[in-house]
């Protein structure tokens, strides 16, 4: 019974979404834009009634158990507040996506175009971080997307919060109907299942959360045919070359662990073994400012495993020390969930050597793996960093990635 109305419920916001869907994908780009701003302005007027509610989901959250990782990842504090207002404006400014792009000219008479469609209703499914609630909403508005978002439990109240005084209400006051997006009230787990079950009102989910619940989320997907965006494993890896420069290394390895709870985190250090002596005083002091221990062999996990993951040990980085460049690349590749990987070095031919062969989603020389993301790398939020090993989107997902593509034959009347 309780799956039956869970279900219903999910599939109420998705059909909610789809009949608002028109006015959204109608819309001129000054009132997408505008409706991003207001939801900018929303944010910073209804602080209190946001952190408020945040400040519930994290007692709550913390008297559960919660690890410190994970309460990071659910805290909205003032300066993130701010940022998440920022980031609103920066997307208002930045250039809408092409609508119709010329390709070719055809016998006859005729043209080829290129049409970028809306893909009407996009779902997301992701973890207990309120910020991605807006950051997702705010994506798909650009997008000309209505969008159905599924939360953590941990999360919910907050989601619910900035639904109510940030995105809804910007979107009305913009002249867009506040329903093109949705948040599934429901906090038990079916309501996941049920949001990949619905081809036909939401074709495509975006999936974000660990590696075991995305991979069964997607494979369910799969078999309703809804496709997907999966940011199912993470994990940096940074290799420490032979040519590497010690000073570099220990701002590396302490940049690349400023939060602990997040994706792009160095998780994996491997260190030639002609250095290693030499620079593990430099990497073991870097560690010990973050407070992480290292992992040293032998291991008694998988070489990859994901601390972010492990609410009891993410303080943790492996170290393992590998004969040379060949090595760290095979490592990366296959012992590794394929994120991100990075080098440090001064050699350039190594360097090159290692951009050539890592064949993740993100490659760093000389930069820590922190920098895979959309806000930073692209100057937009991002729904979500994709791994696909196909053609499409892959690395940190934009509102440029959220369409479809339609060929138009026209008269030639230019």
């Amino acid at each position: 019974m309780v799956a039956d109305e869970v279900a219903k419920a999910v599939e109420e916001c998705a059909r909610a979404a789809k009949a608002a869907a028109p006015s959204l994908a109608a819309a001129p780009e000054e009132r997408i834009d505008s409706a991003l701003l207001a939801m900018a302005n929303r944010l910073l007027d209804g602080r209190a009634a946001v952190l408020e509610a945040n400040e519930a989901d994290v007692a709550k959250a913390r008297a559960e158990g919660m690890s410190a990782g994970l309460l990071d990842r659910l805290t909205i504090t003032e300066e993130r507040l701010t940022g998440m207002a920022d980031q609103l404006r920066l997307l208002a400014g930045a250039p809408h996506q092409e609508r119709s792009v010329p390709v070719s000219t055809l016998d006859d008479g005729l043209r080829l175009v290129e049409r970028r469609r809306p893909v009407g209703v996009i779902g997301a499914n992701y973890e207990a971080r309120p910020n991605v609630t807006v950051d997702v909403a705010s994506q798909l508005v650009k997008s000309r997307n209505g969008g159905v978002l599924r939360t953590g439990s941990a999360a919910l109240g907050s989601a619910q919060r900035l639904l109510e005084v940030v995105i809804a209400p910007a979107l009305a006051e913009a002249g867009i109907e506040p329903d093109v997006v949705q948040l599934v009230p429901r906090v038990e787990r079916e309501a996941a299942a049920a949001l990949v079950s619905l081809p036909e009102l939401v074709p495509l989910v975006i999936l974000r959360g660990s590696g075991d619940s995305t991979r069964s989320l997607a494979l369910a997907a799969a078999r309703h045919g809804v496709r997907t965006l999966a940011h199912a494993d993470g994990g940096g890896v940074l290799y420490i070359d032979e040519g590497a420069d010690s000073e570099k290394v220990g701002a590396l390895v302490s940049a690349s662990l400023d939060r602990l709870g997040v994706c792009n985190r160095l998780n994996l250090l491997l260190v030639h073994s002609a250095v290693h002596d030499t620079l593990w005083p430099v990497i073991a002091e870097a560690l010990d400012g973050r407070g992480v221990t290292p992992s040293l062999a032998p291991h008694e996990h998988p070489i990859g495993y994901e601390w972010a993951l492990d609410s009891e040990r993410e303080a943790t980085v492996t170290v393992a020390v590998v004969d040379g460049l060949p090595e760290a690349v095979r490592i990366a590749n296959e012992q590794t969930s394929g994120l991100a990987a990075g080098i440090a070095t001064e050699d350039e031919t190594a360097a090159e050597a290692f951009l050539d062969g890592y064949t993740g989603t993100g490659v760093f020389w000389n930069a820590p793996t922190r920098l895979l993301d959309g806000f930073k790398l692209l100057a937009v939020p991002e729904t979500g960093i994709n791994l696909d090993r196909v053609p499409g989107p892959r690395g940190p997902v934009t509102y440029t990635d959220l369409y479809v593509r339609q060929y138009a034959v026209v008269p030639d009347r230019r």
